[in-house]
């Protein structure tokens, strides 16, 4: 598994931060270790479900401006 940090700026409140977990939460493969605001920080299993990740949240109305990879 890869462990990610994505950086998503415009999630900031509690109601944007309840709105990507919504989108995320259920696709497979992805677990969210911490979202918090401007963060969310997860744990992926593939390149393709960090896309459709990716794609959730820009669905559900944020950009994500950068993903880092951490070390753990």
């Amino acid at each position: 598994m890869k462990n990610l940090e994505l950086s998503i700026p415009d999630m900031q409140s509690a109601h944007c931060q309840a709105r990507v977990n919504g989108s995320v939460k259920n696709i497979e493969d992805v677990e969210i270790e911490k979202l918090e605001a401007g963060k969310l920080s997860i744990s992926v299993e593939s390149n393709e479900v960090l896309a459709a990740l990716v794609e959730a949240v820009e669905k559900a109305g944020y950009k994500v401006e950068a993903i880092v990879e951490k070390n753990i």
